[in-house]
């Protein structure tokens, strides 16, 4: 008997997830383990308590282990969910790419089974800090300031402390951390950064502009982003999400932080062979 307490998040097509649930519930009560699942997942996938589930009307913080089934998106829900916490997320991939799961579903019997014996190692995630006004948020992949549909190009002006670097005339911007660089930074033509690399990096989105390139921002130094237009506002997305609204002559400021999520690895699995096998399976998508 492990004593081991996991929630678990899925994503919104149970039908793909249905059987790994079976499975994670079958070998939860092998192990004498518990799994916690919010209304929201219950009626998702049809669930009642029994010895191995048990149900909650909010996710407790107070727990060993979180699972996401499904793509980036839910795994990087579950780090929100637990950000600051110490509370590993495990990820299994049910998405296209997965790059941020810990396994991909067809060994989901292995590693689960790994998962309830506690053998996997904690990768600590960094994220990025932001504040406009007095509203603050923090990223786990990246934030995005972005022209808003129907409007003209935006134009930002970026500094880095006291020291303006520059003011582009574009779609928008993004800032990422090294795990979200992957992301929309690798569509903008930015640098893939390393995991364990300290720093954020800000490349552009459709720069109407032949000198604007990306920069990769130091970990002590604060990054701060002007909308310097007319009248176009530009809208501010966290890890996805629409947060905010900044009206030209406002300020986004972005800061580097540490240990925001942590990431369940199965050992022997580095980062750069990940990078390798996930955007080798992407071509092979296409």
């Amino acid at each position: 008997m492990t004593g081991l307490v996991a929630t678990v998040v899925t994503h919104r097509r149970p039908e793909e997830t249905a059987s790994a649930i079976e499975l994670l519930i079958e070998v939860a009560q092998a192990a004498g383990a518990r799994l916690i699942f919010d209304p929201r997942e219950a009626r998702k996938h049809g669930l009642r308590p029994s010895a191995s589930v048990e149900l909650a009307d909010e996710p407790p913080r107070a727990v060993d282990l979180c699972f996401a089934l499904g793509g980036d998106g839910t795994i990087l829900r579950g780090l929100r969910q637990y950000a600051g916490s110490g509370v590993p997320v495990f990820g299994v991939n049910f998405g296209e790419v997965g790059f941020l799961a810990t396994v991909e579903r067809e060994e989901a019997r292995s590693a689960f089974e790994q998962a309830f014996a506690r053998q996997f190692d904690v990768l600590e995630l960094p994220g990025i800090a932001i504040r406009v006004d007095r509203e603050e948020w923090v990223a786990i992949n990246d934030v995005s300031v972005e022209r808003q549909h129907g409007q003209r190009v935006a134009n930002l002006r970026y500094c880095v402390g006291e020291d303006e670097i520059g003011s582009v005339r574009c779609d928008g911007l993004v800032v990422a951390t090294p795990a979200g660089s992957t992301g929309y930074n690798l569509a903008n033509g930015g640098p893939v950064m390393a995991w364990g690399v300290a720093g954020m990096v800000v490349s552009f989105i459709a720069p109407h502009s032949l000198t604007a390139r990306a920069l990769v921002v130091a970990p002590g130094d604060t990054l701060e982003i002007d909308n310097r237009s007319d009248d176009e506002p530009v809208d501010v997305v966290v890890d996805g999400r629409p947060v905010a609204v900044l009206e030209p002559g406002r300020r986004l400021e972005a800061r580097f932080v540490h240990n925001q999520g942590s990431l369940a690895q199965l050992a022997g699995v580095s980062f750069y062979r990940r990078l390798h096998q996930k955007f080798g399976r992407l071509a092979t998508l296409r």
